[in-house]
This record gives C-alpha cells, structure tokens and sequence, in this order.
C-alpha cells in the first residue's frame, strides 16, 4: 500500500515514536494530521515535515478529552476531505509498585490517555475510515500480552487496548476497514523518565538501564510501517513478545518468572 495522498491522523506525535513516524510518512507524500497536547513540541514536529510534498497541519489535542478528540476529526475532514489512516499512538507510562502508590488516580490518568484516548478518537473517525475502507493502527506494547511488574497501570491499559481492537476488527469485518495492533517491546525513547510514579507525578529519570536492550526508534517505525504497507491484523516486534502468548498457554508460571528476571536485570539499582 502507498502512503502517497493518503490523509493519516496520527495522536502522540510531539516526541519519540510519534515523531519519527510523522517524518517518515510525510516523506512518502502523506497527509498529515498530526496530534498531542503539547503544542511547542507539536510544532517542531510539523516543521520537521514540512520539507516534504504532503501537507501536514497541527492540533493541539488532550484525548483525555471526547470533545477534544471529535474536534481533532472535525479539523482533519475540514481541511482533506476524507481520513484513510487513524493511528492512535497518544500514550503515557506508570512505573511504580502497586503497594507503594500514594496517588490511585494515577491509574485513571493513564487509563484515560492510553485506551480511551484511543476509544474517542476511533469512535468519532470510524464513519470516514468505513468511508475510505481505510486502516485503524493502534500502538500497544508488549505489555498488552503479559503481566509486567511495576507496570500495573500501564499493562492494564494496553490490556484494554489489545482486547478493544481485537474486538473492533470481528466487527468490521465486513467494511474493509483494517485493524492492525502493533506491539513493540523496549525502545529508545522518553516514555520511561515521562512516566508517572507512585505519587501521580512524572519521574523525570528512567528507572530502567537504558544503555540495555532498547530497539532504536528507526527500526520500530519501519517495522510499524512495513505492517500498515501490508495491512497486517497484528505485529509484534521482539522474539520474546512473540513467545510471549504460545509460552504463557503452556507455562504461565515460567513466563511471570521470564519477564520478572528480565525487569530486575534491566533496572537501574
């Protein structure tokens, strides 16, 4: 599938993945509607596009927020006409351990941002995708296939994320709007130090050790392109992810004890 004039609606695209992604698209002639809540850093996304011949206009946007995610959809049909390619990228992390949580609504935050950001602005792009016979992305992560420790927030966000697309993607059989949920594992980007802790309040330090095992934000955005151009169901980035769902059928206790060896040998002391 080409991306050239194609019009993608792509939340999360302030930093990191988000930001790659919009770069790499708009240098396959795509049109860009680009989203997050920082407007600053939203900016300096769209000029990084500019140089390229799709159009690209910018949108503050909170998906905490119905209204905000309904404007967001209004805008992008407003200014192109049609939407072919909704990805819902907007995301924020929790690390902490639930016994030491002192702020539980963190748990609302992330919930809010990380699945039902993705529930409004899927709801209100849908009728234009059936339109298009466009494609839903989702950006999930690994830890929508497992329990993670210190995660408890975030791996139940991503839980949500993975079973609504899932069921999203029976429904529209039929429409040929595609469903594609990628799954990625540790990649080098800021998620972590953004993360929230068990106060509610952002890290601002990984407590991972990042000089280990993360997979570079190029390669995740070529693997996250390579499964749109191909419209694939689903795409799960690491050997150990893909494992993950077969090995947990088999011995789940093996798996929890996998990925709590691996999180203990990954962070920082």
């Amino acid at each position: 599938m080409s991306f050239r004039n194609k019009t993608i609606v792509l939340t999360g695209a302030s930093a990191g993945i988000g930001r790659t992604l919009a770069i790499s698209l708009s240098q396959q002639d795509a049109n860009l509607v680009l989203a997050a809540r920082n407007s600053e850093a939203l900016e300096q996304t769209m000029t990084a596009c500019t140089n390229y011949p799709g159009k690209v206009i910018a949108v503050p946007t909170d998906v905490t927020q119905a209204e905000a995610c309904q404007q967001l959809i209004e805008i992008a049909i407003a200014t192109f006409g049609q939407i072919d390619i909704l990805i819902n990228n907007a995301g924020i992390g929790m690390l902490t351990r639930f016994d030491e949580v002192t702020d539980i609504s963190i748990f609302e935050q992330v919930m809010q941002v990380n699945y039902l950001g993705a529930v409004y602005c899927t709801h209100y792009a849908l009728p234009y995708l059936k339109a298009s016979q466009g494609q839903l992305v989702a950006i999930s992560s690994i830890c929508g296939k497992t329990g993670v420790p210190t995660r408890t927030g975030y791996v139940a966000s991503k839980h949500a994320m993975q079973g609504f697309f899932d069921t999203l993607r029976i429904e529209l059989h039929s429409t040929g709007v595609d469903v594609l949920v990628v799954s990625p594992g540790f990649v080098a980007t800021d998620i972590r130090q953004r993360a929230l802790g068990a106060d509610g309040k952002p890290l601002g330090k990984s407590p991972r050790d990042e000089t280990q095992g993360n997979m570079s934000v190029d390669e995740c955005v070529r693997q996250i392109i390579w499964a749109m151009e191909r419209r694939k169901r689903e795409h799960i980035m690491t050997l150990k992810g893909k494992a993950i769902p077969w090995a947990k059928l088999i011995a789940p206790g093996f798996v929890d004890r996998i990925v709590a060896a691996t999180i203990r040998k990954t962070t920082s002391t």
